[in-house]
């Protein structure tokens, strides 16, 4: 089971879960598609350090700061997206995306509804020629940063029922699905904008536990703060 939500830590206490770990004999292992640390036993994971972004792990879990990262992070809500090009810790361009896509008496996405009432009247064939604009300018502004710049590592917050539409624009992703430096972002995201850009990414930058209850007993953690609780649609 797992005690509690994922909670900010510091460097420094970050670095004391590493020496009882080592101290205790437990295993750690660097997961890559989730950029976590994890601790374990013979049985189970009792920890899971949530790493900064801008830093990668040795083999023993001591980070150490990337040289010239490269982040571009994309956040898509039906209706509205925002995308941010960041470069060792300055944002650099941002754009937030919007489009008519949802109706205004059920208050469902215009690609919702097309499954089950279909697209023959003139406001769903609006609707739907927004939804496919917007997915378009997304990609672009994208393929803009892969072009421009030697983009490290890219962040993902989008809905599962919006990515065949993401993916399948007729402005292509700079990046497949199961690309390795694609990372889900951990964090829910409720309306994709500059200010929610900026707090995710801060976000990003810090360092964030979650233990189980036996990783609890070991890991003591009296000077942690709690943080977001992590976006359930990403299955972290």
């Amino acid at each position: 089971m797992i005690s509690g939500n994922p909670k900010l830590i510091s460097l420094e206490k970050y670095q004391s879960i590493l020496e009882v770990s080592e101290k205790k004999g437990l295993q750690g292992t660097f997961e890559e598609p989730k950029h976590q640390w994890v601790i374990s036993d013979s049985d189970a994971w009792l920890a899971k350090v949530s790493l900064p972004w801008n830093m990668q792990t040795s083999a023993s879990g001591i980070l150490s700061v990337k040289d010239d990262f490269h982040l571009a992070l994309v956040m898509i809500r039906a209706g509205i997206a925002v995308t941010g090009y960041f470069h060792n810790g300055e944002m650099l361009d941002h754009k937030v995306f919007r489009a008519y896509m949802v109706r205004q008496k059920q208050g469902k996405s215009q690609i919702k509804y097309l499954k089950t009432k279909g697209k023959s009247r003139a406001g769903s064939r609006l609707r739907l020629g927004e939804s496919e604009l917007f997915f378009e300018e997304i990609n672009e502004r994208l393929q803009q940063y892969n072009n421009d710049y030697a983009i490290t590592t890219w962040g993902i917050s989008c809905g599962k029922t919006l990515w065949p539409y993401f993916f399948g624009s007729n402005m292509p992703t700079p990046f497949s699905k199961n690309a390795e430096n694609l990372i889900s972002i951990p964090f829910h995201v409720q309306q994709p904008d500059f200010a929610t850009l900026q707090e995710i990414h801060k976000k990003l930058n810090g360092i964030h536990l979650t233990l189980s209850e036996k990783g609890q007993e070991i890991f003591d953690q009296p000077d942690t703060t709690e943080s977001n609780n992590l976006d359930d649609e990403d299955d972290w």
